[in-house]
């Protein structure tokens, strides 16, 4: 339906770029010029058609995140007026460039206002009740993610409305609480009646994510609740086997579920360290302008502006990673240092490791030997590929303090369908969070003038001699 909704927008933005004002002194293109714009027209949507199944532009896949949509469609968008414009060399397509700039534009702000109209009508079937109901049967990080990642999916149209997790000689409610599952009702029960309770409460699925769903009691509850009309649905375990793309196979009624062998990628491809050096190229000098004053401040202020710090990258191999000198662990940051830290100015250093090798714009993050050292063979697979500046993790809220299997979960995602496009995608969502995390709140309000003032008393006293001269090498 979206694919649709975009083709339709394609053929009426068409449409209205052509009746545009073409300059400034001119007056609007005249209707005999639309059939001239037919070929790169029908060029546009056969490659959107394209773009849209290869990239899955449909907004929903890895989980309805607006910053994703839009930096998923804006590349996207993008490359496909590129490629209407390099068409009228190669091919007899004659289009007005100042057409094709417009058809560009509104073709984004179209497609991104079909998935948000889209959105805003899945919500409103939500507030009207037309939902699955759904019961998560388990406990644990498993049913804490299966809660999540459903509330990630809108689309899906699935309400949790309870969790049961085995006890004992029955299933009871768990009592752990969730953001995803915020607000939804747990009541204990024995298994006694347990389908009654689940018809009084309108269930139309059951998810198992217990680790042994071949458990007496857990078979008891799918054989009833299918007899009741409840469908059943299962993760199998282990779930954690990510790097791999599961396919269900039919052996006459025993369902197999087979993961195909593969190598996690032990090369870093050569597209993806032209990207690096040619997008770091473009980043450092405005990154400098940035940088140098930081720099200044904090060697004024801690007598030295930069510091390095020992890291694990590709296979395990050390190398040190540049930042600015502020402590991200402290408690107490003076104003200057959280404003820094806040924008993520203090890791542009890192722009250095870049263009030596030794890391990527886009990938794992790095971590210290002394956390690589307790890696199980799941997370050491993230370090198959050049750890990044940012990555999956990051734009999904996940900082350094956060553990490093709530992270290995998002790298291993990345590893499994890198791509220039992706890389792409997760920079722009890069900049995005950093925007909002400097919009203005109670702190930055806070911290701001006092930043501001300490920042021009350091400048003062330094330009009047104040202080006395550093070592250079700092």
């Amino acid at each position: 339906m979206i694919l649709g909704c975009d083709l339709l927008w394609a053929i009426a933005a068409m449409g209205l770029a052509c009746w545009l004002p073409l300059g400034r002194g001119s007056s609007s293109a005249s209707p005999d010029s639309i059939p001239v714009c037919g070929p790169a027209l029908l060029l546009a949507l056969a490659l959107w058609i394209v773009l849209s199944s290869w990239l899955r532009l449909d907004g929903f896949r890895g989980g309805w995140r607006s910053p994703a949509v839009l930096s998923q469609l804006l590349p996207a968008v993008a490359g496909l007026t590129a490629a209407l414009f390099a068409s009228g060399f190669a091919l007899p397509i004659h289009s007005s460039r100042l057409v094709l700039s417009y058809f560009g534009i509104l073709l984004f702000l179209g497609f991104a206002l079909i998935r948000f109209i889209l959105r805003w009508r899945i919500v409103s079937r939500y507030r009207l009740g037309s939902v699955r109901r759904i019961i998560i049967v388990g406990d644990g990080p498993l049913a804490e993610e299966m809660a999540a990642t459903i509330d990630r999916h809108p689309e899906l149209l699935y309400q949790i409305v309870g969790f049961l997790s085995p006890a004992g000689s029955g299933l009871v409610s768990t009592p752990f609480e969730s953001e995803a599952a915020a607000g939804v009702d747990r009541v204990s029960l024995q298994t006694l009646g347990i389908v009654d309770l689940l018809q009084s409460r309108r269930v139309d699925e059951i998810i198992l994510t217990v680790p042994e769903p071949g458990h007496s009691e857990i078979l008891d509850l799918a054989a009833t609740c299918r007899t009741a009309g409840i469908a059943v649905s299962l993760v199998p375990q282990p779930y954690q086997l990510y790097l791999s793309k599961p396919k269900l196979v039919d052996l006459d009624g025993l369902p197999l579920l087979q993961w195909e062998g593969r190598v996690p990628p032990g090369t870093h491809p050569h597209w993806k360290r032209v990207l690096d050096l040619a997008l770091s190229a473009c980043l450092v000098p405005v990154a400098l302008a940035g940088i140098l004053p930081a720099a200044l401040l904090l060697k004024l202020c801690k007598g030295k502006g930069f510091r390095r710090e020992l890291r694990c990258g590709q296979h395990g191999k050390t190398f040190w990673m540049y930042r600015l000198n502020s402590d991200r662990d402290a408690e107490e940051l003076p104003a200057h240092e959280f404003l820094m830290q806040r924008s993520s100015l203090t890791e542009l250093p890192q722009l250095l490791n870049v263009l030596r090798g030794d890391m990527s714009l886009v990938g794992p993050r790095p971590e210290g030997p002394e956390r690589t050292r307790h890696y199980s063979d799941w997370n050491q697979q993230r370090l198959s590929v050049k750890p990044g500046m940012t990555g999956l993790a990051q734009v999904h809220g996940l900082r350094h303090e956060s553990s490093s299997e709530d992270k290995t979960k998002y790298d291993l995602q990345y590893i499994l369908h890198r791509s220039s496009f992706q890389d792409i995608s997760i920079l722009l969502q890069t900049l995005w969070t950093i925007t909002v995390r400097l919009l203005p709140s109670r702190r930055w309000q806070a911290v701001a003038p006092q930043a501001a003032k300490r920042a021009d008393t350091l400048f003062k006293e330094a330009l009047s001699g104040a202080h006395s001269p550093q070592s250079s090498s700092d």
